[in-house]
């Protein structure tokens, strides 16, 4: 009843728009998975023969109904559609498996029903999604070998690093999905007892060693060996997956690959395809399929297999992820960013203060920018100097390019056993506005304090800094985006021998 009245819902409001007139209807079924049964819709395509098919398990929190318009436009391009509610959401059974191996078992178990009950054609078998069901497609082209090509939007490759990255714990993200997880789902103990064990900081091996089996980057061997040809479309501000997971996991495959970058947060780019819009993300799937499943010419595959959409510049290609020589700032003296210079100094940033410096809030800040092309914003001024470091750089008279990951590295003095920072790199004008680039926090875990040095590789970007504006980094020791790991009261002190390194096209 539920899954009817959502039909009647998007319908209504006209959310639901066949991409042509010969769209198949869709019909409702049950599909028997490993042990559950699975709630399901099914698109097939007019004509006789076998076809090609694609299966399409839906995101985190919602269900089959999810894929209704990309269903039938791509039942009217030829292929046979299976759209299907993973385990442990709304109606389907059992209890949410989060990607594991249950997961990938009944995405097989919906293959071999769609080659039992539709016209695919075993040979051409393809899977895709949007965030959890573009984890659990590609996962499953390393468990199935049927699975011949992959479109994953905005999904992860090492959810470890999501949870974890730079030791540091993503707090927004977490919390969103265990409230999505217990509104909507069945969590059920084993993902309930992760989820609280991370929220409490404890068991931390357990749950990542839970997380490394739920990653493609730890069955990468695996998805290579069988070959399938991958499309991976993500935003530069994925506040769940952030992208520099996506980069190096991409480096690393073997087979046909396609990696595409774009502005805006989780699900957001791909947004207007599930309203039946037109949207760039759900066009390069379709070309993507045509080429790899189909059969059909599109020339994507003599296209530059890296295409990027900078925030703030026109549409760029690489044969490869770019790599491009970084632009040494040394941080210096009296907010100074720059040559290195010998002169020596120190900066203590308390660890229980925040600032108005912020990485924003999930799915909105990212989301919104998207949509108006505007970064969030805030007056460098008002940034308490006896909260945070602030360093700005010269103000060149020609654009600077940003394109990958900038890495700020950190001299501290007498540091305290654990600890957290968070950097944040701005575009500066002349009247001291400062518009947010990117960012990353980044955390130690030791057991003795001392003098340390910290890595911190801020999340991949592509920017264009105007002529004449400043790049300017700030950093504190607090976000609402994270938990910390710093103790009420101490001090965090950056040193002489901190510099930050800016890849420059």
């Amino acid at each position: 009843m539920k899954r009817l009245l959502l039909v009647l819902l998007l319908v209504t409001a006209g959310l639901v728009v066949p991409a042509r007139a010969e769209a198949a209807a869709l019909r409702f079924v049950d599909i028997p998975g490993a042990g559950v049964t699975l709630k399901a819709n099914v698109a097939t395509p007019a004509g006789s023969g076998l076809h090609p098919a694609v299966v399409m398990p839906s995101s985190w929190g919602l269900n089959d109904i999810e894929y209704v318009a990309q269903a039938q436009a791509l039942a009217a391009r030829g292929y046979v559609v299976v759209s299907y509610t993973p385990r442990g959401w709304w109606l389907s059974g059992g209890e949410i498996d989060t990607a594991g191996p249950r997961d990938l078992a009944d995405l097989s178990a919906v293959i071999d029903w769609v080659l039992a009950n539709t016209p695919a054609d075993p040979g051409r078998i393809g899977a895709a999604g949007v965030s959890y069901g573009a984890g659990i497609s590609l996962l499953g082209a390393g468990a199935d070998p049927r699975i011949r090509a992959v479109g994953v939007l905005s999904g992860w490759t090492d959810l470890t690093s999501s949870l974890y990255g730079d030791d540091t714990r993503h707090r927004q993200a977490a919390d969103l999905l265990g409230i999505a997880a217990s509104t909507l789902g069945r969590p059920g103990t084993d993902l309930s007892t992760k989820l609280a064990d991370f929220a409490a900081n404890r068991n931390v091996d357990e749950v990542q060693a839970w997380a490394d089996e739920r990653s493609a980057a730890t069955h990468l061997a695996a998805i290579n060996a069988n070959h399938p040809a991958v499309l991976i479309a993500n935003a530069w501000g994925d506040s769940f997956f952030p992208p520099g997971q996506l980069t190096s996991f991409f480096g690393g495959l073997t087979g046909p690959k396609r990696l595409e970058l774009r502005p805006g947060d989780h699900a957001i780019a791909e947004l207007t395809g599930l309203l039946g819009l037109p949207n760039a993300v759900w066009t390069s799937l379709y070309r993507w399929f045509d080429q790899y499943l189909a059969g059909v010419g599109t020339g994507i595959d003599d296209e530059p297999p890296v295409q990027l959409v900078p925030w703030n510049a026109p549409a760029e290609q690489y044969a490869s992820w770019p790599s491009f020589s970084a632009r040494e700032l040394h941080l210096g003296r009296a907010g100074l960013l720059g040559s290195p210079s010998a002169e020596a100094w120190t900066k203590s940033l308390p660890t229980d203060k925040d600032t108005i410096a912020g990485g924003g809030v999930v799915l909105l800040t990212n989301g919104a920018a998207a949509f108006t092309g505007q970064r969030p914003k805030i007056w460098l001024p008002a940034v308490d100097r006896t909260r945070a470091g602030v360093w700005a750089a010269a103000r060149p008279a020609t654009v600077q390019r940003l394109r990958g990951s900038p890495r700020l590295h950190l001299a501290l003095r007498n540091t305290p056993p654990t600890g957290t920072i968070v950097a944040y790199l701005y575009d500066l004008d002349a009247l001291g506005t400062a518009t947010l680039i990117t960012h990353a926090p980044a955390s130690w875990l030791g057991t003795t304090p001392g003098d340390r040095t910290l890595d911190v590789d801020l999340w991949p970007t592509a920017y264009d800094v105007p002529a004449g504006h400043s790049l300017t980094l700030v950093v504190d020791t607090t976000d609402p985006l994270y938990y910390d790991e710093n103790a009420p009261g101490r001090t965090i002190t950056v040193a002489t021998g901190s510099r930050l390194d800016v890849p420059i096209r």
